[in-house]
């Protein structure tokens, strides 16, 4: 059996949330300088994980949050017969770990695509630091909300999407998310693996291949390798709200 990657963390400097490159997309977006500095104090240190090792395994107790500070990540699930079903991908400014709050045990692995950096937010400090501080609540309660609107999306790529429009949706998404950090929404590199993506959208290696033909046969975008470089957004819109031709289902 294939060894489980392991994180080796490194400490380093300490985090101070105000200086922070995308303190716009995390935690302390909105708050004065002197309370994110009380956030930073419950941040004990960045944390760095190499491509391919774990930050957290399922199962594992839950004893912090974590702030994506730069770097990708995928969420992972084991089925009852040990089929691997990828629930997400995260980068800079978003959260993981949000999946142990219930049970204080994480329900699924987080593993890097690329050596990344974390910020771990102390759970329990968290919890006391929110009851003084109402922007952090609101932060966490939007956060949590994003999570929620995140799933929902899901259903509706699983439910009503052919092959086609989830890749489109996908690629939608990424665009946007890299627009909101500063990067060029139209041309970009994808992290994962084809694999990744069709386990994330629910279809095999063989329909990922045909939906990306279909969109590069379209002049809706064009894929190299894990290059994108998106050739019509209004079009690539379009097909997901179904006012465009129809692509062949499932």
């Amino acid at each position: 059996m294939e060894a489980r990657p392991v994180t080796v963390p490194k400490l380093q400097l300490k985090t101070v949330c105000s200086n922070c490159t995308v303190r716009e997309l995390c935690l302390s977006v909105g708050m004065s300088v002197s309370d994110a500095t009380r956030l930073s104090d419950i941040i004990p240190q960045r944390i760095k994980v190499k491509k391919g090792a774990a930050l957290y395994h399922a199962g594992d107790p839950l004893r912090s949050l974590y702030a994506v500070r730069f770097g990708f990540f995928k969420t992972t699930i084991i089925s009852e017969d040990g089929r691997e079903q990828l629930t997400g991908f995260q980068m800079g400014g978003e959260m993981l770990g949000i999946d142990a709050i219930s049970d204080d045990r994480h329900v699924c692995d987080a593993i890097a695509l690329e050596d990344s950096e974390v910020c771990p937010i102390q759970f329990s400090e968290l919890e006391k630091l929110s009851r003084d501080l109402p922007s952090l609540q609101h932060n966490l309660n939007r956060i949590l909300s994003q999570e929620i609107v995140r799933d929902h999306e899901m259903l509706l790529l699983m439910g009503n999407l052919n092959a086609e429009e989830r890749m489109a949706a996908f690629l939608l998404n990424l665009s946007n998310r890299m627009k909101h950090r500063g990067y060029s929404p139209t041309a970009f590199v994808l992290r994962m693996t084809r694999e990744d993506i069709g386990s994330y959208l629910g279809l095999r290696l063989e329909t990922i291949c045909r939906a990306i033909g279909y969109l590069r046969d379209n002049a809706i975008v064009r894929i190299s390798g894990r290059a994108v470089e998106i050739l019509d957004l209004e079009r690539l819109k379009l097909l997901i709200n179904g006012c465009s031709h129809r692509a062949h289902p499932l």
